[in-house]
């Protein structure tokens, strides 16, 4: 027997890329080293990502049917149903170049746009998207791609088990996760530029620099499944979703694949390469028939896709990456930081004051890493996605200074003048560092009025209709086009649109459970229903599974059936629960839901999605919801009266 005879073919292709992995890398470092004949042409480029909304402004998994409709080699999938993504044309940096990159995302926004109300279904940018919840993430909406379903396959097995999403902000959340999907909640307006690699280091440095400061102005995901968190909570979550870290990886601090990194670079792109074949496994594998360092020896342009690959399954904020265009290599920076919306133009502007950021500060700090500590350009990022423009940076020369004051005294002008450098129309300097400016002085980032907008709702409607709310302003707002700060807050809407007929159970049900397991003592349910005033508490196994239902009556039965003087401090809920309740889907008609109640005599209905308990569903909650909009009716009534 061949010591090799046990060896699978996944196996071989694994080894067999790393090897390739390697000759990449090697073959980048000659190029990098003979001054390589590299294109170093100044382009912008971008990715722009979306979601797909049903009439309920809810995830809608349409994905495969619009691009099937729309034909267009701009579009592509995303790991969700519920996703697109865009990709703009590279454009020379100078000019009107972010005028034509606006009227290109606003072409295939338009386009992507119209082909999905053909599905029944829109268009939404939001760095989040307010009305997903955590039954939308199911695997039944993962794209069905090789590339997706291997890396939900490989990711969730390097963990060795489910992952533990954590995330404190004005509310907290936290939950337990079986899959990848998580990280569909997450869009993004990912800004692409193309560097000289013989100034890659002192240019990527500070666009680490500037990503701060840029992040707190474009802040735009501020709730994640019903809960108010970060004002740029993708940070957090997209580290979470791709996290493959088993606990003892963990606990030695080893890093994460999704990070802002750990020090400056000294010389070249190389290092960050090095540290990615160094500290991160392969996950996905495929064959790789050219060998780079003999296509670099005939005199050929290497395609480097092992390196490629590998690097596209390490997310860094601000990303380094190889290409080829027309014959001729180049090295791009991915600043992937910035979110999705709330508009277009919002969006451009973005990229306009983080490019002229990026231009002015290395006019004026020529090696940022000699001046500026790495750990405080990291902690101002992260202080950034927390609070946004109410965030307090640590900045040159060791001053604290609130992220609003530093944007509009010093930044601004720094990115005004670094445009200018670059060549770009003034027109279009006004206009897109024009809306950074109003944006930071009336503090209106799009996570700030998603904010106050709920704060104005106060106790109208519940939560599930105040995000639904939220999300139709949104919706609306941007397919007027005008940036974050013209917007009005979201209002509830009035009575006549808020009828029982228009609400489904998602709308109205509670989410806050208090479950009982089957082994637990039947004294247990029963102080449960006692402290939280409650009639009905749902069993569920230790998968989160519902089996049964424990309630008043079910608790009155059985000391009819022992007798008040019996012993029931040793019964288990399992001996008086009743099995197989009837259910409800967050997404039923709650005139349905309120039949399903009539016919099986009950006041309370499980909400379940698959699976997985979701919610619950009482008739206090719909008298709650009929309450709120008879009160919305005789409001409007006396405002008409006045």
């Amino acid at each position: 027997m061949g010591m090799h005879e046990n060896i699978t073919d996944d196996e071989i292709l694994g080894r067999a890329f790393k090897q390739a992995l390697l000759t990449d890398l090697a073959a980048l470092e000659q190029m990098l080293s003979q001054r390589w004949m590299w294109d170093v042409t100044p382009r912008i480029g971008a990715e722009q990502e979306m979601f797909l909304v049903d009439s309920q402004l809810r995830p809608a998994p349409v994905a495969l049917e619009v691009l099937s409709r729309l034909k267009h080699p701009r579009f592509t999938t995303e790991i969700g149903k519920f996703n697109l993504e865009a990709n703009i044309s590279p454009a020379i940096i100078g000019g009107c170049c972010f005028r034509r990159l606006e009227e290109e995302l606003n072409t295939l926004t338009g386009l992507a746009q119209a082909t999905a109300r053909e599905c029944g279904a829109d268009i939404l940018l939001a760095g989040i998207l307010p009305t997903a919840h955590q039954h939308h993430l199911s695997l039944d909406n993962l794209t069905p791609s090789p590339r997706y379903q291997e890396l939900n396959r490989l990711m969730t097995k390097l963990r060795g088990g489910a992952y533990n999403i954590l995330i404190k902000g004005i509310d907290e959340l936290q939950i337990m996760h079986d899959n990848v999907m998580p990280e569909a909640c997450c869009t993004s307006f990912q800004v692409h530029f193309q560097v000289d690699p013989s100034n890659f280091a002192s240019v990527y440095n500070m666009a680490q620099m500037v990503t701060a400061p840029a992040l707190a102005a474009a802040v735009n995901s501020p709730l994640l499944l019903g809960q108010r968190l970060w004002h740029e909570t993708r940070i957090a979550l997209f580290q979470h979703s791709v996290d493959e870290r088993p606990q003892s990886h963990r606990v030695r601090n080893h890093p994460a694949r999704v990070s802002f990194g750990d020090g400056w670079v000294d010389h070249s792109a190389i290092e960050i390469f090095r540290e990615e074949i160094a500290r991160f496994r392969v996950i996905m594998a495929v064959d790789v028939p050219q060998n780079s360092l003999e296509v670099l020896m005939h005199g050929g342009v290497p395609s480097l896709t092992a390196l490629r690959l590998h690097n596209g399954t390490v997310w860094r904020w601000n990303r380094p990456c190889y290409g080829v265009i027309d014959c001729r290599p180049h090295l791009r920076i991915e600043a992937r930081a910035f979110p999705a919306g709330p508009s277009i133009v919002d969006e451009v502007a973005n990229a306009a004051f983080f490019l002229g950021l990026l231009s002015g500060m290395t006019a004026e700090y020529s090696d940022i890493k000699k001046i500026f500590p790495f750990e405080d350009a990291k902690d101002n990022f992260f202080m950034a996605a927390r609070h946004g423009l109410k965030a307090q940076f640590t900045w040159i020369g060791s001053r604290r200074v609130p992220a609003a004051a530093l944007i509009l005294d010093q930044l601004l002008p720094l990115a005004r003048a670094g445009l200018k450098q670059s060549g770009i129309d003034t027109g279009d300097i006004d206009r897109y560092l024009g809306t950074i400016e109003e944006r930071v002085r009336r503090d209106r980032s799009g996570s700030q009025w998603a904010f106050e907008s709920l704060a104005a709702m106060g106790n109208s409607g519940s939560r599930e209709g105040q995000h639904r709310c939220l999300t139709a302003a949104m919706l609306e707002n941007q397919q007027r086009g005008g940036p974050i700060h013209t917007w009005a807050l979201a209002r509830m809407p009035d009575s006549g649109r808020s009828r029982a007929l228009d609400q489904s159970v998602e709308d109205c049900m509670s989410t806050d459970l208090f479950t009982v397991r089957p082994d637990d003592l039947v004294q247990l349910a029963a102080s449960v229903m006692d402290w939280r005033q409650i009639s009905h508490v749902p069993v569920e196994n230790d998968h989160g599974k519902l089996i049964g239902m424990v309630s008043h009556r079910g608790l009155l039965h059985m000391l009819a059936e022992t007798g008040q003087g019996s012993d029931h401090g040793s019964m288990m809920v399992r001996d008086i629960m009743a099995p197989n309740p009837a259910t409800v889907a967050p997404h039923t008609p709650i005139l349905e839901a309120i039949e399903l109640m009539r016919a099986s005599k009950t006041d309370c209905l499980p909400v379940v999605a698959g699976e997985r308990l979701v919610g619950i569903l009482t008739s206090n909650d719909i008298l709650a919801m009929l309450m709120q909009i008879y009160i919305s009716k005789n409001d409007a009534s006396a405002a008409g009266a006045a």
